[in-house]
């Protein structure tokens, strides 16, 4: 089987298709965004785990600034900022995940696999059965094909979908709505990194057996 690249790429993934009409939005949005994984200037850290609570309290900050401010417009008119705001989060996680695998010496290992595990993995764990098992204490990342990945980005599109609904409700409070969003994107934020911070704090293990692990942090 193949392995992860050695370093951040971008990689063409079909679209997936079938589903929900709101599902399938969502589903191809986290395609589009899993296809490039964000570069980082984040240097190898002495002190990885302090470095990386710093990142995710940066990151969590900028990340509910943005959501609450996309949520501020009224009515119908929140409901059409729902998909950006999703993938500005994203992008923000995307950006925190990326610069705490950098701290860790861990940018070889991190592929759309391991970023979508950190993403996600808090609000769909089940989808992820089949490109991440855990074999005694080790999480070991199966190096997926397209296809595969285009299920996993169904499943947790119908997962972040009821999460949605719920946040284009909120527009209708536009005030208060904006501020719950915002404190939402806050905790989703470190629950992101809790997850990174876990996943580059340890040996990241691949389908052919190989332990990746390219420098050993100072916990």
């Amino acid at each position: 089987m193949s392995t992860p690249d050695d370093s951040p790429t971008s990689r063409e993934i079909v679209p997936v298709h079938g589903g929900e009409r709101g599902e399938n939005v969502i589903a191809a949005a986290i395609l589009d965004f899993v296809s490039h994984i964000p570069a980082s200037a984040e240097p190898v850290a002495s002190h990885a785990d302090d470095t990386s609570r710093r990142i995710a309290s940066a990151a969590a900050n900028k990340a509910a600034l943005t959501a609450g401010s996309l949520a501020l417009p009224p009515g119908p008119l929140g409901w059409f900022t729902v998909v950006p705001e999703l993938v500005a989060i994203w992008r923000i996680q995307g950006q925190m995940v990326s610069d705490i695998a950098a701290a860790y010496g861990k940018t070889a290992t991190l592929g759309r696999e391991q970023m979508l595990w950190c993403l996600f993995r808090h609000t769909a764990a089940q989808a992820f059965r089949d490109v991440a098992v855990r074999v005694g204490d080790r999480l070991v990342f199966r190096t997926a094909a397209t296809g595969v990945v285009q299920r996993l980005a169904g499943r947790i599109g119908l997962s972040v979908s009821k999460r949605a609904l719920g946040k284009g409700i909120s527009r209708w409070l536009p005030v208060v709505g904006a501020m719950g969003v915002g404190a939402y994107a806050y905790y989703d934020t470190q629950q992101v990194a809790r997850t990174a911070i876990d996943l580059f704090g340890a040996v990241v293990h691949t389908d052919d057996g190989r332990a990746a692990s390219d420098a050993v942090p100072t916990r």
